[in-house]
């Protein structure tokens, strides 16, 4: 029998402290009656409490001396990053929540062992690059800019088995865990991959810091940005045009001695990375304490979530999460009512910290209206300081008669639309996007400028898992978020006013 069960662990129970649970009461509606200023959730919390919970979507390892030795290497090598980091992306997120900044997430659905290159890496940055440039110009507001990159390599499944021509073999879960290849030797999890997978996120977290911090993202190279295949793209002549008013805009503040050598923010970038917390032998493996505050941080990230299919109430990667210092995000579906949302936020985020908590929201274009507002109010209600932000990707999948999945770009434009609507009625603050986006010049999502038409998708279709905006539908989107912002922001000086 493997260590780990997706319905439950074997693990023996009396070696683990008792997990705390402190609930404020609550009456009919789900309002808080009483709450505690300041709650220690971690006093009895270690980095393998969430065994004693239920953890779904883990792998059947069958061999658990491999997989002992696998999380004994991990927990030997140094952290990918630094608690101080995951603190600073906490006050940054924090602004975020106060409607002082703006959350751009973006990356691979899936990374991939087999598609590691640094050209892939470089594409992908600067196209995010690109984007907050755009959101930052338009807003006037700081861009907050997280990668789903360096550790998004695990993937939750409807489905345990996958059948292929009447051959059943365990699902893709992610090169993490095994190979996307129908075969039964790599479909076998192997938790080797975690030492492979742990050794690629840091070339990806090193080469993401040279670019950051090198001279890759001086704002003196915005021009230099744009990928060449984009040139087609209307929206590539409009990035032109703002890239040229940003350039005469820095020859002004140059005139007037502001320079990169006296503000740093002009010749570099702060850039965070990101992943769902999903497989947790991997996390325990690599959370460390750190020497400073003597709190539990997940140095395989900056910023952690966890998915609509294991955040209920009780579960393993709660457990996990509400332990360490992390930001830590929160996908919220259309199965997700307002008092349970309130007892995970009371569970994760019990001193109400601005930035601890990113509230992900994935419900598909037609479902997000209808939806949303209930959660919102009871939020608002009692007071949390949470980041809203919106994945207009996984709620809008459809297969087409060729047999591909895609998203129409249309349907992830009107769920975004949908989403700052809803923002705008309650009065409260659409703070940020969340999509899986890559560099390349991929077809995988139909529609936009570029109109990539469901005959189009066989030409480039890479994604390990789910399809992907390519480089000009994220900059497209960009521009059009864009004009939703300065909306916002007129909206928002009426009302001052």
């Amino acid at each position: 029998m493997g260590a780990y069960r997706r319905d439950r662990c074997y693990f023996p129970l009396c070696l683990l402290p008792a997990p705390i649970r402190v609930m404020a009461a609550r009456d009919s509606h789900g309002n808080a009656e009483k709450r505690k200023k300041t709650v220690d959730m971690t006093q009895s919390w270690q980095p393998h409490s969430w065994r004693a919970h239920e953890a779904r979507q883990l792998p059947n390892y069958t061999d658990d001396a491999a997989l002992a030795a696998a999380e004994k290497e991990l927990a030997s090598y140094p952290p990918l990053v630094f608690a101080g980091e995951a603190r600073d992306l906490t006050a940054e997120l924090g602004r975020v929540a106060e409607g002082r900044a703006f959350l751009l997430q973006g990356g691979d659905c899936a990374e991939s062992f087999a598609e590691f290159h640094p050209n892939n890496i470089r594409d992908t940055f600067r196209v995010l690059l690109q984007m907050a440039v755009v959101l930052t110009f338009a807003s006037k507001m700081p861009v907050v800019k997280v990668g789903r990159m360096a550790g998004q390599f695990a993937k939750p499944r409807s489905a345990d088995m996958e059948e292929v021509g009447g051959v059943e073999l365990p699902s893709y879960r992610g090169d993490i865990i095994n190979n996307i290849a129908f075969e039964a030797d790599g479909r076998a999890p192997d938790p080797q991959r975690m030492i492979k997978a742990y050794n690629q996120s840091a070339a990806t977290l090193n080469l993401l810091r040279a670019f950051a911090g090198g001279g890759y993202a001086n704002l003196h190279q915005v021009n230099a940005w744009t990928h060449d295949f984009m040139d087609r793209s209307p929206w590539a002549q409009k990035y032109k045009e703002t890239a040229a008013r940003i350039s005469e805009a820095l020859a002004f503040m140059e005139a007037c001695g502001v320079t990169p050598e006296t503000v740093p923010q002009i010749k570099g970038t702060s850039f965070y990375t990101s992943h769902e917390a999903l497989l947790l032998p991997y996390e325990q493996a690599l959370t460390r304490q750190d020497s400073l505050t003597g709190g539990w941080y997940d140095t395989s990230a900056h910023m952690l979530w966890v998915g609509d299919r294991t955040r209920f109430e009780g579960s393993a990667h709660i457990e996990y999460l509400r332990g360490i210092g992390n930001p830590v995000g929160m996908k919220c579906g259309p199965t997700l009512e307002p008092d349970a949302l309130l007892r995970l936020l009371d569970t994760l985020n019990p001193n109400h910290v601005p930035g601890r908590v990113t509230l992900i929201t994935r419900y598909g274009h037609e479902k997000i209206e209808a939806h949303l507002p209930k959660l919102v109010r009871a939020v608002k209600e009692v007071g949390h300081p949470v980041v809203w932000s919106c994945d207009p990707m996984h709620g809008n999948v459809i297969k087409t008669s060729t047999g591909y999945k895609t998203r129409p770009f249309e349907r992830i434009l009107a769920e975004v639309r949908g989403f700052f609507a809803v923002h705008r009625a309650e009065g409260t603050h659409g703070g940020g996007i969340h999509i899986e986006m890559t560099g390349q010049n991929v077809t995988e999502c139909t529609g936009g400028a570029m109109d990539v038409t469901a005959m189009d998708l066989a030409d480039r279709y890479h994604t390990h898992c789910d399809p992907r905006l390519n480089a000009g539908q994220s900059l497209e989107l960009a521009f059009l978020l864009a004009e939703m912002l300065n909306q916002e922001m007129t909206e928002r000086a009426k009302q001052a006013a």
